[in-house]
């Protein structure tokens, strides 16, 4: 019987390798990567205001959280935590920082709001900014105690998840954090019908709910994917005077507030409610540094109360109930400063 030919090597010791030519010139800014570059930063995806839930069963319902909205970009070179304006704040949010490296090696970037909760377990927009501090010296402070509940997941090992639907998504984000109870959490979707739901939160004391299209893809700004319905409204509304007390030498009766109508602020009310003593105190120092120079105020008044008005400069997320007939708040109270840093939006009239 003979044997068989003995194969020969497809490759001699003395001839070179063998390579296949580039397609196209390599991108420095990406070597040897074959998946999707991580983004420097997403611009957020946005919840419209709606009065009531939208129907159907394409939506996820889960908690609106009070607090800061931040994304949390797990890198090669570490982690960065960013406003929605696109600040870094990743040394005011440590016990966050630190949960999202126990996150790694994964690359990642999560979507959440950063929030500090009450001794019911409620989040409390006003122990957030109490932890944070707010505007001039305290801008440095840090929150060590804020906790961010992720609601989804915009990138993860390569891949850019923007394109993909939000139940895909989800799916991701519930893997991805796996049951963790830490700084980062899971903010829980609830199956329940929204209108049911929407009641039962607004009798917990809570903000609301958040819908979200379980078939659109992550999709920047106020597309209408997202939805939101309040138990109370709340908005940011600009400081630019507060009326003298007489019971309170170095407080003041009420704060004077102003919304955009165009690019122009008019004048919308007053809030005297919601304030600790100490707070008002650490405002009225702020404002007097704020004292408006100016004859004429910073908007057209007609109201006969003494004002001292101060340079449009601070943010308050006020809460309220309605709108008075001649566009004037009905029932503030005041929650805390917004920090430009965090892109506040001054509250819009149509």
């Amino acid at each position: 019987m003979t044997k068989p030919p003995r194969s020969k090597p497809l490759l001699r010791d003395t001839e070179a390798p063998i390579r296949s030519k580039p397609r196209r010139k390599r991108n420095p800014a990406q070597p040897r990567l074959l998946f999707d570059p991580m983004p420097d930063r997403v611009e957020p995806a946005l919840a419209e205001l709606k009065a009531h839930p939208p129907n159907g069963d394409q939506w996820s319902w889960e908690l609106k959280w009070d607090g800061y909205r931040l994304t949390v970009h797990i890198e090669p070179t570490g982690v960065r935590i960013l406003t929605r304006g696109g600040h870094d704040w990743t040394h005011r949010f440590p016990d966050i920082a630190e949960a999202a490296r126990g996150l790694g090696p994964a690359t990642m970037i999560i979507d959440g709001e950063a929030v500090v909760l009450d001794e019911e377990g409620r989040p409390d927009f006003g122990l957030l900014q109490k932890s944070l501090g707010a505007s001039g010296k305290a801008a440095g402070r840090r929150a060590s105690d804020a906790i961010l509940y992720a609601f989804d997941l915009i990138y993860l090992d390569g891949h850019d998840l923007r394109s993909v639907e939000y139940r895909s998504r989800r799916h991701l984000l519930e893997d991805t954090l796996n049951g963790k109870d830490g700084a980062i959490r899971l903010s829980e979707t609830i199956d329940a019908d929204a209108n049911v739901l929407l009641e039962h939160v607004c009798g917990l004391g809570l903000e609301g709910i958040v819908g979200k299209h379980l078939d659109q893809p992550y999709r920047s700004g106020r597309t209408g994917d997202w939805v939101k319905v309040k138990c109370v409204q709340s908005e940011a509304f600009m400081v630019i005077g507060y009326e003298p007390s007489t019971a309170s030498p170095g407080g003041f009766a009420s704060l004077v507030l102003a919304a955009y109508r165009g690019d122009q602020f008019v004048h919308v009310g007053n809030v005297g409610t919601g304030f600790k003593e100490a707070e008002m105190t650490r405002l009225r120092k702020m404002l007097d540094k704020l004292r408006w120079k100016r004859k004429q105020p910073p908007v057209p008044y007609a109201g006969k109360a003494d004002i001292v008005w101060v340079a449009p400069t601070l943010i308050a997320e006020i809460e309220f109930r309605a709108w008075t007939g001649d566009g004037k708040l009905r029932h503030a109270s005041y929650k805390g400063l917004r920090e430009r840093q965090d892109n506040a939006d001054v509250y819009k009239l149509d």
